[in-house]
């Protein structure tokens, strides 16, 4: 669960063809520009968008008010995303009057007929017609009506196969494995926007990583709605680590690096077999949503803290220091205040080396927006603070255990901080090192970690 915006910043463009050059009536070039809200899995379909876009002749825009087309992929997960979603709409016509919108995404599947009335928006799709993007953006220049792509799309079994082929970056790609989720949490809304599980075919995934191996991608993040459902819809048995183990003998992959997995996936049989893997980063984000059993059955999580704690307890057995990192939810409708604190003595006990806390948020359409006993706002904000403060502490204690070690590191960027220049990167574990500023490759490099430094830790080369 997370709530973050990205926008897409111009790069290098891929060279054009005469035959392939979008222009408009004074013949300029046409511009799109992308702004992203959400998950891995939504980064993963915007950047598919935008090769598309690139493709057909399209330049990116640096900024939504020179663009000709302004493309929002949008989130509902949570009361502030689908607020977020509805701001980054509006502001289309607000700052470019002239520009067309298309909303795309999980906030338009559950609200495309509110959407259709307002927000000047002129083509919505929902999660099921990405692909087409460029076809529903003619259709819509043809006959400047609103163009309303969305389909009901619970029950549809085809996985829509979109593809990356090479991102501006050249360290991480995230790959996009499988949609939609059969789990029905009680608080969750994805289920009903992202429709059942549907998994994407190995060979496609393998071909997919083999060319952006080839094109010098260092590092593959492995994603999907419900990851730990990977298969779960072939008709032969292919589960997540049956994938894993193929795209482990990829030549030119050195890490490969999960999504969220649920706690349940852990077991003596999959530790085995990841164990023998060359490249899997040892860092697993279990999600766990809450450390009192009593929330977890409210919540309709199909495992318990007992649970939970066998399988850190197996990976901890094949690595020295995994990171095992989790999601927390505060205020769930009936949370007492000593499942509360039961919550915060688990997660005391487990020492994660990141939490990601959320309150609860009320979604319209989930069970649990009509349970009794909702937690006052007073309430969640109360321990909300008491949970983000442990994190934070479990956070630095984890990195504690890193001074003085070497490490790898993939460098990813330059950054300046506290009036100083580092290159960054992150670790196997996903620890974010900040080094001296140099020009490196992204490939990874041996460096030595030195001290708890802003959201990681400083390290020097070696």
């Amino acid at each position: 669960m997370t709530d973050h915006i990205i926008e897409k910043n111009a790069t290098a463009q891929p060279k054009l063809t005469a035959g392939s050059l979008k222009t408009g009536a004074s013949g300029r070039q046409k511009s799109f520009h992308i702004l992203t809200l959400g998950c891995k899995v939504n980064q993963y379909e915007s950047e598919a968008i935008r090769e598309i876009f690139l493709a057909d002749g399209y330049r990116e825009s640096t900024a939504l008010e020179t663009a000709d087309v302004y493309i929002v992929n949008t989130c509902t997960v949570t009361n502030i995303a689908a607020k977020k979603s509805r701001q980054m709409l509006a502001r289309g016509k607000k700052k470019n009057p002239d520009c067309v919108v298309i909303a795309v995404g999980c906030y338009v599947q559950r609200e495309h007929q509110t959407l259709k009335e307002s927000l000047g928006i002129d083509i919505l799709i929902g999660n099921h017609r990405k692909k087409e993007i460029l076809t529903l953006l003619g259709d819509f220049y043809r006959g400047r009506e609103i163009v309303d792509a969305v389909e009901e799309g619970y029950h549809k079994p085809e996985y829509e196969d979109l593809r990356i082929a090479g991102r501006h970056e050249r360290a991480r790609a995230t790959i996009k494995v499988q949609d939609g989720c059969n789990q029905f949490c009680t608080y969750c809304i994805i289920p009903f926007a992202r429709g059942r599980v549907r998994s994407r075919r190995p060979g496609r995934i393998l071909e997919e990583i083999k060319g952006l191996a080839e094109a010098g991608y260092q590092e593959f993040v492995i994603t999907g709605i419900h990851l730990t459902s990977y298969g779960l819809d072939f008709s032969e048995e292919i589960g997540l680590i049956d994938l894993l183990e193929e795209i482990d003998r990829i030549e030119g992959v050195r890490r490969i690096r999960l999504g969220s997995l649920e706690p349940r996936l852990i077991t003596p049989e999959f530790a085995d077999r990841i164990a023998k893997l060359k490249h899997l980063c040892p860092h697993f984000h279990l999600s766990l949503q809450s450390g009192s059993d009593a929330v977890l059955a409210g919540m309709n999580r199909r495992y318990r803290t007992a649970d939970f704690a066998a399988g850190v307890r197996l990976l901890r057995q094949i690595y020295e220091a995994p990171a095992i990192t989790t999601d927390i939810i505060v205020g769930f409708p009936g949370e007492s205040e000593a499942e509360f604190k039961k919550g915060l003595e688990f997660v005391r006990e487990i020492g994660f080396a990141d939490l990601h806390v959320f309150k609860y948020s009320k979604r319209a359409g989930t069970k649990a927006a009509n349970m009794p006993n909702q937690v006052a706002e007073e309430v969640k904000n109360i321990r909300s603070s008491q949970m983000i403060a442990l994190g934070e502490a479990s956070k630095r204690a984890y990195l504690q255990g890193f001074i003085g070690r070497m490490a790898e590191i993939l460098p990813e960027e330059e950054v300046q901080l506290d009036g100083r220049n580092y290159t960054v990167g992150h670790t196997r574990e996903y620890i974010k090192a900040y080094l001296p500023a140099a020009d490196k490759e992204p490939v990874e490099i041996s460096v030595k970690l030195g001290e708890v430094y802003a959201d990681g830790m400083t390290a020097e080369w070696r």
